[in-house]
């Protein structure tokens, strides 16, 4: 197949970024003709790169702009599938591995700031793509999760004939829970951390990931004892400031950003990331793979795969909630089946299981399209 992945930035990041990176690459070894739109990109072998050139000043023109000219560098028709993971408008895939702009505003931001925001330029400009694109017939939405899935459909009254869950999928090798035996001593040696009850929070953007709600957790903990392990990109000082209100500034780490979060994990003793929103939040799956059981709000798109590798607190901000799920798991016993059965189910949802459900999507895509046509 002839394929267009349209992103902004073609770059092996986290997150909508490393999905397509992740997706393209996949695509080339399959031996798919791909080609990349970006206005940033990283050269890779076996992908043809499309540069355009579009202003960054202002980020309301720089998405309407990038939108246009990705229709130019990739018309619909000019190739067999045109896959947008950015708020772009013409296309025969969207990833919405965002969610929904509206539900992720609804969820990130008080009503009041909410209201104020929705007229604002930046998030006017992206909820008006985003109603163009749910309300084209002519394209299918891609969702990481049922729980995207279903916002969609009521929200905004997508047919559900056009919507598809795939989930994420991750590198299995490198999140094996045999790194364990040797990170767990290692990691903790360099955090300057004994054998205490560790949990980790892995994400950028702390608010939206429920660092608040992390802090008092801890603060409202039981033991003592338990460190917070915290990993990402954020400014650090107002978080440092609401740790020590809380009386827990001695007990939290802020790593910043880290290229090993695989060592994080298997150094860890659960994963905790109590999200306002998160679409799929792949450190959750990341986490399953390492054999570390996971607490996380039901706003975590992977919680719904994980089964009894994840404990799923309803409310986010339910700092007492929270506490009582990881005290669960202070037993090491109740851990390890925990990390477990994640792993079993991490394992469904490796790399090669992803790109394969995608190329099956296309396939679909082009044989509904030649039955129209003939």
């Amino acid at each position: 197949m002839r394929i267009a992945v349209v992103i902004e930035r073609f770059e092996p990041l986290g997150g909508v970024e490393g999905a397509a990176w992740q997706l393209a690459h996949g695509l080339a070894a399959a031996g798919d003709d791909v080609h990349v739109v970006a206005r940033r990109s990283l050269p890779a072998a076996a992908i043809q790169s499309h540069p355009v050139a579009v202003s960054t000043a202002w980020q309301p023109a720089r998405v309407a702009t990038f939108s246009r000219a990705a229709r130019r560098a990739a018309p619909r028709g000019a190739f067999d599938i045109v896959h947008s993971f950015s708020r772009t408008r013409h296309q025969d895939v969207y990833s919405a591995d965002g969610g929904s702009h509206a539900a992720y505003m609804e969820r990130q931001y008080s009503r009041l700031g909410h209201a104020a925001r929705r007229f604002s330029p930046r998030h006017a400009i992206l909820l008006a793509i985003e109603a163009r694109v749910f309300a084209d017939p002519t394209q299918t939405v891609l969702c990481p999760s049922r729980f995207v899935a279903e916002d969609i459909a009521v929200r905004h009254g997508v047919p559900r004939e056009r919507l598809e869950v795939i989930p994420y999928g991750i590198d299995l090798a490198r999140f094996d829970p045999a790194l364990r035996s040797t990170a767990r001593t290692t990691v903790r040696a360099e955090l300057d951390t004994g054998d205490d009850p560790v949990w980790l929070l892995v994400g950028s953007g702390w608010r939206r990931k429920g660092l608040d709600t992390a802090l008092r957790a801890l603060a409202s903990s039981r033991a003592g004892d338990t460190m917070l392990w915290v990993a990402g990109s954020d400014a650090p000082a107002a978080w440092q400031a609401r740790s020590a209100a809380l009386g827990v500034a001695s007990r939290v780490r802020f790593l910043g950003p880290r290229s090993d979060v695989e060592r994080l994990y298997a150094a860890a003793d659960a994963l905790l990331l109590p999200t306002r929103y998160d679409a799929f939040g792949a450190v959750c799956l990341e986490a399953a793979a390492a054999a570390l059981p996971v607490v996380t709000s039901s706003a975590a798109g992977a919680a719904e795969i994980l089964g009894e590798g994840a404990v799923v607190v309803a409310d986010a901000g339910d700092a007492t909630g929270f506490a009582a799920a990881l005290e669960t798991l202070r037993d090491p016993a109740v851990r390890r089946a925990r990390g477990a059965a994640g792993r079993q189910q991490a394992e469904q949802h490796g790399i090669a299981t992803r790109i394969a459900a995608v190329r099956a999507l296309y396939a679909r895509i082009l044989a509904r399209r030649r039955n129209r046509s003939a």
